[in-house]
């Protein structure tokens, strides 16, 4: 898929609304259960890695099956490899019908034959409903931090803490709109202008970032503790030197050297 297919015509990227938005929790058709739900990821994507995290950091490994496509994307979108084929990844465990899911795209079509629309990932599959719960990482994110504490080996790490939630929510609204989605914005523009008006705007972002730490010599985003503020910022910067700088054109500055 070429950068001009991602953006509009203007030239600005625009992000795809998630399409599943279903919830796990104690009522309703989706509850929390060992063994129910698979998590389909790619290593290469920083919105599937943010869910990854919490996936492990919960202690979830054997609560929520896991695969992990290609971190190549062809023209049919994000495709199953082996481990041998590709290290790191995990091909698809659950069994649709009479077969194994060779796409993501697979996976969507059997939640919705009718489905238009980008085949992202994270996807959070119910086996038993054989359906999509929801591929909106945020939300995926957070059920994994409080609806499956009966099953987890870490219920007592709260990521989104009822006393901090307006501060994480505030910080998560621009940093998700500047850094998150802005190397995107940056990357996937289509003219100059659009090019250099997010640009500014992705490192103004991580300038505010760096101001925010340094006021108070802060370890984390929010109060004293981890919260998912911190994860969903740390799987863009880890990339940004090696990916966003050089492919995305994301130029002006690099983590390494400039936000020590």
């Amino acid at each position: 898929m070429t950068t001009a297919a991602w953006a509009s015509a203007d030239g600005e990227f625009r992000r795809q609304i998630s399409s599943f938005r279903s919830f796990i929790g104690a009522n309703g058709p989706f509850v929390a259960e060992r063994g129910r739900y698979h998590l389909y990821i790619s290593l290469a994507c920083p919105w599937a890695h943010r869910t990854l995290i919490v996936r492990n950091l919960k202690g979830l490994e054997d609560v929520i099956g896991l695969s992990v496509v290609d971190y190549h994307m062809t023209k049919d979108g994000w495709h199953f490899s082996t481990p041998e084929t590709t290290p790191g990844c995990i091909a698809d465990s659950v069994k649709y019908i009479n077969s194994h899911a060779s796409f993501i795209k697979d996976i969507y079509f059997k939640a919705n034959k009718d489905y238009v629309g980008r085949f992202t990932v994270p996807v959070l599959w119910d086996k038993k409903e054989q359906t999509i719960v929801n591929n909106e990482s945020s939300e995926i994110l957070r059920m994994f931090n409080s609806e499956f504490n009966s099953f987890s080996d870490k219920p007592e790490l709260d990521l989104y803490p009822v006393h901090l939630r307006d501060e994480i929510d505030a910080i998560n609204s621009w940093i998700y709109d500047q850094i998150n989605n802005g190397v995107y914005k940056t990357g996937f523009a289509t003219t100059q202008e659009a090019y250099e008006k997010n640009c500014k705007i992705l490192f103004d972002g991580l300038d505010r970032v760096e101001a925010h730490l340094a006021d108070g010599n802060k370890r984390y985003l929010v109060g004293d503790q981890l919260t998912e503020a911190d994860i969903r910022l740390f799987t863009t910067v880890v990339r940004f030197d090696p990916v966003y700088h050089g492919h995305f054109k994301c130029n002006l500055k690099t983590i390494t050297h400039d936000y020590p």
